[in-house]
């Protein structure tokens, strides 16, 4: 529901619009008078969050289709006109979306709310998930430490050579924050906060329904920790490097083959290491996704003779989940299972 524009104030613009564009001034007018929010979101979290929260007052769509590999996808123009039309566009701001800048640019000319729910949020560096790599890498291998040294001098002149440094695509920091239930929850209070500035009058149904969804947040992070503390190991094989907030919460040691986005490719010894590694942990599993495909990590799943289980890293939801009235939290907890069987010697 805009709130840009005062009643007389309308029927003065949709008099004017209808002198030079009758369909439009009808479009206009039916928008003004429209009982909900009509809100776009990007990666699935911030959907689901918001649709929960915002209840029979918002109206919400996703940008991203079904099961779409969110850091490399462009919506189309018909879109981002759409968006501009909207009352609010919420993204996560933490750099996971690959077209968020321009069309922040973008749309700043026009009158949507423009909502970032990873406000002040501490982002993983990249240096930090290096820094605790390193460290775990020495407690085990303090006798390869030359070794490991000449390892990365040559991934980095890798990166430099072939452009698949793992520095360029998100900056400097880690972009999956809404893996963390702790952390989804302030992407949630966020979109809460917005909604309220945007529809004060309905302020005790926002705070409500977040309420109940941060209790839902507070016991899947419960489970989490129970589920890592208990586990046989803590390492685990991934094709996508999207769980470095799992390491910082919970203690787990993630091996990627792919870098933080999926089209950072390792160098031969970056693969080689990976299949050391993961041979001296008896990786049983490798942890694919379902909206990434890699053919670099099925052949080290040969290589190992793990076997395949899937992840869904919520950026986007599979249509069949969609279907099937899956949300965030039920997902989530199908990723903990996932989890579970990963860190198990069984």
């Amino acid at each position: 529901m805009k709130k840009t524009f005062g009643l007389a104030s309308a029927f003065i613009l949709a008099a004017g619009l209808t002198a030079g564009c009758s369909s439009t001034g009808t479009s206009s007018e039916q928008k003004e008078n429209k009982d909900t929010l009509d809100v776009y979101t990007t990666i699935y979290p911030l959907e689901d969050f918001t649709k929960k929260i915002g209840g029979e007052y918002v109206n919400v769509k996703s940008v991203y289709p079904p099961n779409v590999e969110a850091h490399t996808y462009e919506p189309s123009s018909k879109t981002m006109a759409e968006i501009s039309d909207s009352d609010a566009f919420i993204y996560s701001g933490v750099g996971v979306e690959g077209f968020a800048d321009k069309a922040v640019s973008t749309l700043k000319n026009s009158d949507v709310k423009i909502v970032k729910a990873g406000e002040g949020i501490d982002l993983l560096s990249r240096e930090e998930e290096g820094e605790h790599d390193e460290h775990a890498h020495e407690e085990e291998h303090g006798e390869h430490g030359e070794h490991d040294e000449h390892a990365h001098e040559e991934e980095h002149e890798h990166g430099e050579a072939e452009g698949h440094d793992h520095h360029h695509d998100h900056g400097d920091h880690d972009p999956h924050v809404w893996l963390d239930p702790v952390l989804a929850e302030k992407m949630a209070e966020n979109i809460k906060d917005q909604l309220v500035k945007l529809e004060p009058e309905h302020e005790k149904t926002f705070t409500k329904n977040y309420e109940s969804l941060k209790k839902d947040l507070e016991q899947l992070n419960k489970d989490f920790k129970q589920t890592v503390d208990k586990a046989d190991k803590k390492e685990i094989l991934v094709s996508h490097a999207a769980y470095g907030y799992w390491e910082k919460r919970y203690g787990i040691k993630q091996m990627s083959v792919l870098g933080l986005s999926p089209t950072e490719e390792p160098s031969q010894k970056q693969l080689e290491n990976i299949v050391k590694t993961a041979k001296e942990h008896d990786i049983k599993y490798v942890i694919f996704e379902s909206n990434v495909s890699s053919k670099i990590s099925e052949i080290i799943k040969k290589e190992i003779g793990a076997e395949s289980l899937t992840m869904k890293n919520l950026e986007s939801v599979s249509k069949e989940d969609i279907e099937n009235g899956k949300d965030y939290t039920t997902i989530m907890k199908e990723n903990l299972a996932v989890l579970k069987k990963a860190l198990s010697n069984k």
